[in-house]
């Protein structure tokens, strides 16, 4: 290659100094014949010099063609390893997944423990580390996707579970099977927090809520049960019952967060589940015990409001008569208007109670 670039060197000057001779007329024929033969003798090797050197435009191309093709190879890779974990963490559980792994990467931690015989070939030996690395790299791969996924659960859980398993403390023996909790959601339900431009945020306390808390006080231990934050939690509290009639108050970290959420669980109250009602103007939408709510309708500034006063009635009757199982009469009401249904049944029940005495006096 170094000789054809310093024989180009050398003919360069030679042919421009040729063609110069060419344009004059005071040459000879054999001077012009000689100089016909030179330039046939350079242009052939100018072209084998020429077909020799490579083209490094063509080089660069070839080069990024098979960057372009690499990089698509690893983002397919990529992409598919992505879509495998992502339908592995929505379609089973860590525990499924490491039982149907489990098989798989105890024989690839057997395969990795075999070592060739020291008789055997380079080739056999190969094969051997190639075969081992076919099993050893997934299931390392899923050692490492279970590690993870474990230690996201566990952040994940911390966020979205309750901060207990019992969230209240045990009830006092003289309590126990004798009073029922009676749960209470906070907005729409005792209050209503409306912003303004003019004014910013106020809060609105619902008519009745005073006589309520302080009339079944008398029959319940209530609870308080929001999913907002401690920080807006209890100053509410304070104000909305400075008499304490309220036993106790759980907020956000008390909820459970599932399908974007937030969820009052009343498996995690540490109380008997027959005997507990939980009141909210979103029951059936906030709780995952729809077995004890008690729907009510939602409070929005409405200056005839009287939904609190209007369920005294039927939740003294419950606490009076004391039925073992609160949730099989919650059911009978069919998720409708409980104070209504209430107060249309205790009519029909003293009108035939009044009918069962008239006769009676007739018979006599």
């Amino acid at each position: 290659m170094a000789f054809f670039v310093a024989l180009r060197s050398r003919l360069v000057p030679r042919l421009l100094k040729l063609r110069c001779l060419r344009t004059s007329r005071l040459l000879s024929t054999e001077a012009a014949s000689s100089s016909k033969a030179a330039p046939g003798l350079a242009h052939s090797l100018l072209s084998d010099l020429h077909h020799q050197l490579p083209r490094p435009e063509a080089a660069l191309a070839k080069e990024r063609k098979g960057l372009k093709f690499l990089s698509n190879v690893f983002i397919w890779a990529l992409t598919g390893a992505t879509a495998a974990v992502g339908y592995t963490s929505y379609a089973y559980t860590l525990d499924e997944v490491n039982q149907k792994t489990k098989a798989f990467r105890e024989s690839a931690f057997k395969t990795t423990q075999q070592q060739p015989s020291l008789h055997s070939s380079g080739i056999h030996k190969y094969q051997a580390m190639l075969y081992s690395a076919a099993f050893k790299v997934p299931a390392r791969a899923i050692d490492m996707y279970l590690e993870l996924r474990e230690a996201v659960e566990e952040q994940v859980k911390g966020f979205a579970e309750p901060l207990s398993e019992k969230l209240l403390p045990d009830m006092h023996p003289a309590e126990q099977n004798v009073i029922y909790t009676l749960v209470l959601d906070l907005n729409e339900t005792l209050l209503y927090t409306d912003w303004k431009r003019e004014r910013g945020w106020r809060t609105f306390k619902r008519p009745g809520v005073d006589a309520f808390l302080e009339h079944l006080s008398k029959f319940y231990e209530i609870v308080l049960y929001s999913d907002q934050m401690d920080a807006y939690v209890l100053p509410v509290c304070e104000k909305l019952d400075p008499n304490y009639y309220i036993r106790y108050r759980l907020a956000r970290n008390a909820t459970k967060y599932e399908n974007g959420k937030r969820y009052r669980d009343l498996s995690k109250l540490n109380r008997d589940p027959k005997r507990i009602l939980y009141i909210s103007g979103n029951a059936f939408d906030t709780s995952l015990q729809p077995e004890n709510c008690v729907p009510i309708k939602p409070y929005k500034l409405e200056s005839d409001d009287t939904a609190l006063v209007d369920l005294i009635p039927f939740l003294e009757y419950v606490a009076r008569n004391n039925p073992a199982d609160i949730r099989p009469v919650l059911a009978s009401y069919e998720r409708k208007d409980v104070a209504k249904e209430f107060l249309e049944r205790s009519i029909e029940y003293q009108k035939r109670m009044q009918g069962q005495r008239q006769g009676r006096l007739w018979r006599r």
